[in-house]
C-alpha cells in the first residue's frame, strides 16, 4: 500500500502524486460587485426601451415632442452618488414594498420648469431663475413623477411589485433609503424638452437589480442553440405598443376662401357651426367616434359620443 502525505491545506495526497497547479491572480477590491458584461447588456436593453416609452408618454402628456436617450449605466456607493446631486434637483423615491427598499428618480431642476410651463399652456422655454417649487408646482410634478414610475414598472415588468410614489425629498436625505456604503445602479438619461436639454437619473438599490435580474433569468427560454435575453413579445403585445395618428376635429367643415385670404396671426376664424355640433375622432385617417372638445384639468381632451357605423372603417 502506498503512503500518504499532506499538502498545506491538510488534504491527503498519494505519495508521488504532483500537486495540482494553483491559479493565483491579483485581487482588485475596487472591481468587487461591479456589473458583469451580461448584466450590463441586459440593463442597457431594459433602459433603452424605458427611454423610448418614457419619451412617448411624456410627449403625449406634455403636448410637446420630448426626446429621451440613455447616456450611461454606472454602479457606485450611494454616498458618492449623493455628493453629485445639486441641492435643488427634483428627487422622488418610489417604495418597493416587497423589498422594503426604494427606487429613486432624480430630475435636473432645469428640466422641471419647462415641463411645468408646458402643462400650464406655455412654450416650455428654459428659465434662468432656479428656485424651489411652489405648492401648486409640487402637485404638478408629483403627477409627472407618477408617470415616470409607471414607465419604470413597465420596463422591469413588475405586475406584483408596483412602485408607490413617495413625496419629494432633499438629496441630502437619500442615505436613509439605503446604507451609505451600499452600491446602487444609476441609469443616466439625456432629456430634451423644446430647445433645452437636461439629465434624468433613475437609481436602483442592489437588492432590486439582483432580484429583477434573477426573475429575467428564470423567464429565459431553454431552447438549445439560441441565445435570448428576454422572452419575445407576442404579436398582440407588439401591436398594442404601436403608435397611431389620432385626430379630433371637424373634417366636413367648409370655409369660404374669402375668409382665409385675410387671416393673420391672432385672427379669429368663424366656422359658422353650432358649438354643440360634435366633431369626429379619427385614427390613422379613419373616423371612429363623434367627439366634443373638452378640458381635463390643464389638458385639452375630447369626450367621445356616438360610435360610427362599422361600414366606415371596419372593413379596411
Amino acid at each position: 500500500m502506498g503512503s500518504l502525505s499532506q499538502d498545506e491545506t491538510g488534504k491527503q495526497l498519494p505519495r508521488g502524486t504532483a500537486e495540482p497547479p494553483r491559479s493565483v491572480v491579483p485581487c482588485n477590491f475596487r472591481s468587487a460587485g461591479r456589473l458583469s458584461n451580461e448584466m450590463a447588456r441586459s440593463l442597457t436593453g431594459i433602459h433603452e426601451a424605458f427611454a423610448r416609452h418614457l419619451a412617448v408618454g411624456l410627449t403625449s402628456y406634455l403636448g410637446n415632442d420630448i426626446a429621451v436617450k440613455l447616456l450611461s449605466l454606472d454602479q457606485l456607493p450611494i454616498k458618492d452618488h449623493i455628493a453629485t446631486i445639486p441641492p435643488l434637483d427634483y428627487v422622488v423615491p418610489f417604495a418597493v414594498k416587497a423589498l422594503q427598499s426604494s427606487v429613486i428618480v432624480e430630475c435636473d431642476i432645469e428640466l422641471v420648469f419647462p415641463m411645468i410651463d408646458l402643462l400650464m399652456g406655455g412654450t416650455g422655454a428654459p428659465t434662468t431663475e432656479f428656485r424651489d417649487l411652489s405648492e401648486l408646482e409640487e402637485e404638478i410634478m408629483q403627477e409627472l413623477a407618477s408617470l415616470i414610475g409607471t414607465q419604470v414598472e413597465n420596463a422591469w415588468r413588475m405586475p406584483h411589485q408596483s412602485l408607490v410614489t413617495d413625496p419629494r425629498v432633499k438629496a441630502s436625505s437619500l442615505d436613509r433609503y439605503c446604507p451609505p456604503t451600499e452600491k446602487v445602479t444609476v441609469a443616466k438619461f439625456e432629456m430634451q424638452i423644446a430647445t433645452f436639454t437636461g439629465v434624468l437619473q433613475v437609481v436602483y438599490p442592489t437588492t432590486f437589480v439582483n432580484l429583477q435580474s434573477k426573475q429575467f433569468e428564470s423567464d429565459k427560454p431553454q431552447a438549445k442553440g439560441r441565445v435570448r435575453r428576454f422572452p419575445s413579445l407576442s404579436i398582440r403585445e407588439r401591436i398594442l405598443d404601436c403608435d397611431v395618428m389620432l385626430a379630433a376635429g371637424l373634417p366636413t367643415m367648409k370655409v369660404p376662401v374669402r375668409d382665409l385670404i385675410g387671416l393673420q396671426p391672432g385672427s379669429v376664424l368663424k366656422l359658422r357651426a353650432p358649438v354643440k355640433a360634435p366633431g369626429l375622432l379619427s385614427v390613422a385617417g379613419m373616423d371612429i367616434f363623434e367627439a366634443t372638445p373638452v378640458r381635463n384639468g390643464s389638458l385639452k381632451a375630447a369626450q367621445l359620443g356616438r360610435r360610427l357605423q362599422w361600414t366606415s372603417w371596419g372593413k379596411e
